[in-house]
């Protein structure tokens, strides 16, 4: 197992994300790839979204430092435990999947800074696992504007990373823009500025990576980066988002099957239904 620690947060320059890396992983032979249609893109700013799910907790451990301050409105980045994933030939594989925080791995509750409010969404633990188990680096692309609003603070934001580490075990990187949506920065969703982000912390080529969300700004911001993006909808998915979307999947763990190149059989393409556990 890949151990649990990962470093600070830290900027990037010319207005970017926030990133952060985890443990080194190591590298397969490529499978077979499966493409489906479907899905949607949405670019709205990251406003109050229903609480919509959960699923199971990680007993996995996890240490980090303190978030570093972004200076000249650029991005947090924060690095997990271990050194990085070394890019070379990956085929049919991503090179990297990154997942959007809020409505995806852990339930949306509107700007949340309350690490006893994470809770994980449906299949989120085996999703991750799933990557992980493939030798794959898994990170975390997050629009987190309740900062510009002040609505959250950097040891909030925090304090919620390091509780979806201790549910999930580390992430190789955490890319968080602090931005709001018109503070023009590079980075946050729809631009691609976390994405971009997140691979060149990893050193993997973007266009080889692959981005799962749960709305079109996630869906979008892929896109422009070169990347492949799976929409996993929920219930308050809009129908042109699914339907714009490249590839859509009922639930993050046949969405990382998808991403893997597997065939996970029925993709049915309507909004995912969740239930309170």
């Amino acid at each position: 197992m890949a151990p649990a620690s990962s470093s600070p947060l830290v900027s990037a320059p010319n207005r970017g994300p926030w990133l952060a890396d985890g443990p080194a992983v190591r590298q397969l032979v490529p499978r077979r790839a499966v493409r489906v249609r479907g899905g949607g893109d949405r670019t709205a700013a990251d406003g109050a979204r229903e609480p919509h799910g959960v699923g199971q907790v990680s007993s996995a451990p996890t240490t980090s430092s303190p978030l570093v301050s972004a200076p000249d409105h650029g991005p947090w980045l924060a690095d997990g435990p271990a050194g990085r994933w070394r890019p070379g030939r990956y085929g049919a594989l991503p090179a990297a999947v990154l997942f959007d925080r809020d409505g995806t791995l852990v339930v949306d509750v509107p700007y949340n800074g309350d690490p006893a409010l994470v809770r994980l969404m449906p299949t989120a633990r085996e999703a991750v696992d799933a990557v992980r188990a493939a030798g794959l680096p898994v990170g975390v692309v997050s629009n987190q504007s309740g900062v510009a609003r002040g609505l959250l603070t950097r040891a909030q934001v925090e304090a919620v990373r390091r509780r979806v580490d201790e549910l999930l075990g580390p992430f190789q990187v955490w890319a968080v823009c602090p931005h709001g949506p018109d503070d023009g920065c590079r980075c946050r969703k729809p631009a691609p500025g976390l994405v971009l982000a997140a691979c060149a912390r990893l050193g993997v080529p973007a266009a080889q990576a692959t981005v799962i969300g749960d709305i079109g700004a996630d869906m979008t911001a892929a896109r422009a980066a070169g990347a492949r993006g799976v929409l996993v909808p929920t219930p308050v998915t809009r129908a042109e988002e699914i339907e714009a979307a490249d590839t859509v999947a009922p639930d993050l763990l046949t969405a990382v099957r998808l991403a893997l190149g597997a065939d996970p059989g029925d993709v049915r393409h309507r909004p995912l239904e969740v239930e309170e556990r």
